[in-house]
């Protein structure tokens, strides 16, 4: 049976959290969030760097020879600025995975250089629809779906200062729902970021002392391909790697278990098998698990564990690298939901492990 324990959050960091959350921080325009991050981390650190795409990593004993890195990535899903129509309406192309069955009517932001402005994503009504006499409702694809933004021509558009290449992203922000649920667009990976750095502020609130760098990585560009942890894996050349993302809730209807696995909300973190996850550094990882005490769930890959596991697992010689994912419902959509005890069980989890790791542990296999 797990620890009855006090929330490990306090106001600072669920205000931190809400304040990361809300902002918008598309792929390939990490920025205004990565100094969002890099302000809280930062008293927590010895020092930090950021490479010339913007992953930024916070480190703790730089000048430590065995490198330990926990990771994140930074980036949301979005939309760019594709065509502009004669009547003023925004055609768009994905930026990262997004979702255009949850895009009508839904609010955005257009991110320009003279500021954000806002849009819709337009979608005719019901009774249209049902009258269009093709036999059938139209379902929204990526070369039908439209935006908004009140223009009624081109020159309209481009006087607000859109144009090709301006990145969109929906309005959608955080908020609460009952039972200790946190909801927002984004928490796919925003809230990796937030719990590593909540790991740096344990570490140096517990006056724990490291026998080994610490570099806190929050990676840009995952959602296109494991981009910024690519680069940033090749520059720090880590000994060991955790890397931290979600996982889908498998509990809800509509998704096979026989292919995805059962993962819950509010059963901990999951604790990934797959090629590219170190079988020694899982095992010391479900070992301090259950020392510990904290509730844990496994899935497996069979091939790439689609994350920046892989970019750090395949960098340089090969690092030792293991994931622990956080249960996530509805990812890649606007209202994407975590458990409060899933979000400190995978804190507290990262911590204890960072505990169990010196430069002597074994990681070879034979």
């Amino acid at each position: 049976m797990a620890k009855k324990q006090k929330s490990i959050l306090n106001k600072s960091s669920l205000e931190f959290l809400k304040t990361y959350l809300n902002t918008a921080a598309p792929t390939g325009f990490e920025k205004a969030g990565q100094k969002v991050w890099l302000k809280y981390l930062t008293p927590y650190i010895d020092k930090h760097i950021v490479d010339p795409y913007g992953s930024v990593v916070g480190i703790i004993n730089p000048d430590a020879p065995f490198k330990v890195v926990i990771e994140a990535h930074a980036d949301e899903i979005s939309w760019f600025v594709n065509y502009i129509s004669p009547e003023g309406l925004i055609y768009v192309i994905r930026n990262g995975g997004s979702d255009q069955q949850i895009a009508p009517a839904k609010r955005v932001h257009i991110h320009t250089e003279k500021g954000v402005v806002k849009g819709v994503f337009g979608w005719p009504a019901i009774h249209t629809r049902l009258k269009s006499g093709e036999g059938k409702e139209p379902q929204p694809k990526v070369d039908n779906i439209f935006i908004d933004c009140g223009a009624r021509s081109r020159k309209e558009v481009e006087d607000l200062g859109i144009k090709v290449g301006n990145v969109i992203t929906f309005e959608d922000g955080f908020d609460e729902l009952n039972y200790d649920y946190f909801i927002c667009r984004a928490i796919d990976n925003r809230i990796g970021g937030f719990m590593i750095a909540e790991v740096a502020r344990m570490l140096k609130e517990n006056k724990q002392k490291l026998p080994f760098g610490l570099y806190i990585v929050n990676a840009v560009q995952e959602e296109v391909g494991l981009r910024g942890a690519e680069m940033i894996a090749k520059r720090i050349k880590a000994d060991v790697a955790i890397i931290t993302d979600v996982t889908h809730d498998t509990t809800t209807p509509m998704i096979n278990k026989n292919i995805e696995g059962e993962t819950k909300c509010g059963d901990g973190p999951a604790i990934t098998y797959g090629p590219a996850v170190h079988n020694i550094l899982r095992d010391l990882i479900i070992k301090t698990a259950e020392n510990e005490k904290i509730p844990f769930q496994l899935r497996a890959t069979s091939r790439s564990t689609g994350t920046d596991t892989d970019a750090f697992a395949y960098a340089n010689d090969g690092t030792p690298s293991a994931l622990i994912s956080i249960p996530l419902r509805y990812m890649h959509t606007t209202v994407e939901m975590v458990k409060k005890n899933d979000i400190e069980n995978t804190i507290l989890l990262i911590y204890h492990s960072l505990l169990n790791i010196t430069p002597k542990t074994n990681f070879l296999y034979l």
